[in-house]
């Protein structure tokens, strides 16, 4: 893609369907006029009025505990400078979807139009009485270290300049693991500072907290060391100037145990890493390039322990590890404040959630064979779903013992309960789920690439490198289209199964598959003809091993897409028939529902072997499947067969496959609803545990809930995924949107990942036998 074709594709994102990324929900009922009366006038004065005699009922009667403000006035935008609040507010209405998806905190943008200190504490000190809490977002230095310190003193509400904290705590997590497997002492060891602006203060001012010597840290800034006896230091500057007798860059590295990079790219030398001291950290955190390039880095030092702020390499330090769970942490407790003591806590936490067993789901999410700690893996990983549990009550603790806390918390369990619910309201599984295919992208044909959306979510994938695309369809039409769009068909096989050029292809596929099937009354004549169909065409290219995943089904009814799959590719090794599933992406989480498109009425042994597949897929995902067989009844309290064949596959699957976590017949509000199951079946396997996976008695109930769940709630489906086949094909839905197809990709990349493992699984154990 151009760099045109990507500025326009961001300009779009953020246009289309609605401009910005955040909007505001409705919390409360509103459909009825006594509705409307309550929550204005004239029911709203009764909290004005409770809220006027206690003003810290704000926090019982409205979103105040919640809410959080994050305030910018455009000065330091990312890499972009002084661009103005205007041209900030896109940063800022990211930074609120961020704290929504990894916290669920709701936030307000404020951009402020003033470049002046007291002009913008005025400002911010006037909005506080709205907000929970204040997150202080691209201001320059150094008058971002005065707005924070000021409002610190002046409001009662938590504050936090995440640009200097959040790098800080992330890294003073990762930095004492490294020194700790490097066997070096924060006390004594040597580092080196490139860079002297506000994060790199806050940075440095925490390492000393944890024990780091004055004496021991050289900055650098774009002048060289920062030294004494250099004149008009600012007041930062000043704290950390040496007295050594060192010069640059080159010169501090020198035996220096630790260097931090919060400065430029491509400042640092493989001679200048190969001159520090044994077992270096290096932690280059400059973006979107650092200061040196990981593999450099690794090739010049072996024992080197590196960090980035990459997402392509180990060991990345990410803001969104710490500024969501810190304010979700301080807002629960309703703390007055973000001091010291919470940010220390959190290092802590960071610290140690990196040296616990890493759950099989991150590593399944992150394409890990086992993540453990140790040189590549020093600090959690942004979607880890332990997160949310571990920081915020570190967080809220130090709060309460540090006195700032004035709604303490006494039942920690039921906290660390309520914490994991809040996690249902986001979607990151879609980016695991692209993650993971990015680790070990396979070649997937589009057996419709002539069409322009087809064509699209293949650029995509190709230019995501979640997939190697291979474009089926007429060549003309689809080189016409790729220049529309701007994408570059340089190396991509591009095939027309009509066309007499891949006539030898053809008769190859055409003969192996007559082979296969001439006694199933097929001719060779059949099989060639068979081969002009693209459908037929890409299923052998799979199975010849010429690609290793399928996508069709755009434009053409699902039947006729199934039919070559089944055709040609059959059921895996033990698959008794194949199913499908859908995730929808809820507003409570993703839930996986099968099976919506395949078995029209299956039996009860049909039902329980559906479930097994299903698991297995959920497992796919990186997710525990917690499963219940929905029913129109609860617990055989129907006879009718249709019930009883939902008890019956439950009590198979009890007997057989006692690990699974499953239960039924359920209805649907039973199955979704804790407390309700809870209350009416406290016998239930499911008890204690959110449902994430539900498979339907019959076709009918499945293809309609989802459907329906798609078309009400605006729920993003991923699917029909195909379970129980040979190899993998996946069959889009008629009419999928260009997002959907990107997805699918991803699902069949995974997909041929986890057949190759089984596949080598097989061969060792052939082998050995």
């Amino acid at each position: 893609m151009s760099i045109e074709s990507k500025r326009r594709e961001a300009l779009v994102y953020h246009a289309k369907p609605t401009p910005g990324k955040i909007k505001v929900v409705p919390t409360k009922k509103y459909a009825t006029q006594r509705d409307l009366s309550l929550a204005y006038s004239p029911g709203v004065a009764e909290p004005c009025l409770e809220i006027e005699k206690e003003k810290a009922d704000v926090y019982k009667y409205t979103a105040k505990g919640n809410l959080v403000a994050v305030i910018s006035n455009g000065t330091a935008v990312l890499g972009l400078g002084d661009i103005g609040p205007e041209a900030s507010k896109p940063v800022m209405e990211g930074k609120g979807l961020l704290f929504k998806i990894f916290a669920d905190i709701d936030v307000f943008d404020i951009e402020v139009g003033t470049k002046d200190v007291d002009a913008f504490i005025e400002t911010v000190k006037n909005i506080a009485p709205t907000f929970g809490g204040i997150n202080l977002e691209d201001i320059k230095a150094p008058e971002a270290f005065e707005i924070e310190r000021r409002l610190k003193e002046e409001l009662d509400i938590p504050v936090m300049h995440d640009d200097q904290h959040g790098t800080a705590i992330i890294s003073a997590a990762a930095l004492l693991n490294a020194l700790e497997i490097a066997n070096k002492k924060i006390e004594e060891v040597r580092i080196v500072v490139s860079g002297a602006g506000a994060a790199a203060v806050s940075c440095t001012r925490l390492y000393k907290a944890f024990g780091a010597k004055a004496e021991n840290i050289v900055m650098t800034d774009s002048k060289g060391v920062i030294r004494k006896d250099r004149e008009s230091l600012t007041v930062e500057k000043a704290e950390f100037a040496t007295d050594l007798d060192l010069n640059n860059l080159e010169d501090a590295m020198q035996d220096a145990d630790v260097f931090i990079g919060l400065s430029m790219a491509n400042l640092v030398s493989p001679d200048m890493l190969i001159s520090m001291a044994d077992n270096p950290i290096v932690f280059a955190m400059a973006n979107p390039d650092p200061e040196i390039k990981y593999d450099l880095a690794i090739k010049a030092r072996k024992d080197v322990i590196m960090a980035t702020g990459r997402s392509d390499h180990p060991n990345q330090v990410n803001n969104v590890l710490g500024f969501p769970f810190i304010f979700r942490g301080a807002l629960d407790v309703r703390a007055t404040a973000i001091n010291e003591e919470m940010k220390m806590a959190a290092v802590k936490a960071l610290a140690e959630l990196a040296k616990e067993p890493v759950p099989e789901q991150v590593n399944i999410a992150y394409g890990e064979t086992r993540l453990n700690f140790g040189k590549e893996y020093i600090i959690p990983k942004p979607f880890d779903p332990r997160l949310i549990a571990k920081v915020p009550p570190a967080v809220a603790k130090a709060a309460i013992e540090s006195g700032v806390a004035t709604a303490p918390i006494t039942d920690w369990e039921k906290y660390e309960s309520e914490l994991l619910e809040r996690m249902g309201n986001d979607n990151k599984i879609v980016r695991l789920l692209l993650d993971r295919a990015k680790t070990n992208p396979k070649r997937v044909v589009f057996a419709e690439a002539d069409h322009l959306d087809v064509l699209k979510a293949a650029q995509t994938v190709k230019e995501e490198r979640i997939a190697f695309p291979v474009l089926l369809g007429r060549k003309d039409i689809i080189l016409e289209l790729m220049k529309e769009i701007d994408f570059d068909p340089t190396g991509i096989d591009i095939i027309d199964p009509k066309a007499d050029e891949e006539c030898e292809r053809k008769n190859r596929y055409a003969k192996q598959y007559w082979e296969t099937n001439k006694r199933k009354g097929i001719t060779l004549y059949d099989a060639e003809k068979l081969m002009r169909e693209r459908n037929y065409f890409a299923a052998m290219m799979v199975n010849e091993g010429d690609a290793d995943a399928l996508l069709s089904g755009y434009s053409r009814s699902y039947p006729t897409v199934v039919k070559p799959m089944m055709d040609l590719i059959g059921l895996a090794k033990g698959a008794t028939r194949i199913a499908t599933m859908n995730v929808m992406m809820t507003d409570k989480g993703p839930l996986f529902i099968s099976d919506t498109s395949i078995n029209i009425e299956p039996s009860s042994k049909e039902l329980a072997k559906i479930a097994q597949m299903t698991a297995r897929t959920v497992e796919m995902f990186g997710v525990k499947p917690v499963i219940a067989m929905v029913s129109y009844s609860n617990f055989g309290s129907s006879k009718h067969p249709t019930a009883s064949k939902v008890q019956d596959a439950v009590a198979y699957l009890h007997r057989y496959y006692p690990n699974l976590v499953v239960d039924g017949g359920l209805q649907m509000n039973f199955a979704l609803n804790r407390k309700m199951r809870k209350d009416k079946f406290p016998f239930s396997k499911l008890n204690g545990q959110k449902v994430n996976t539900l498979v339907f008695p019959n076709l009918d109930s499945a293809n309609s809930n989802y459907k329906l769940l798609s078309e009400i709630n605006n729920a993003e489906s991923i699917g029909p995924i195909m379970m129980g086949m040979n190899k993998p094909a996946h069959i889009l839905q008629l009419g999928a949107s260009v997002e959907e197809m990107i997805n699918m990709a991803a699902v069949a990349v995974i997909d041929a990942q986890q057949k190759e493992k089984r596949d080598l699984q097989l061969s060792l154990i052939s082998d050995i036998a």
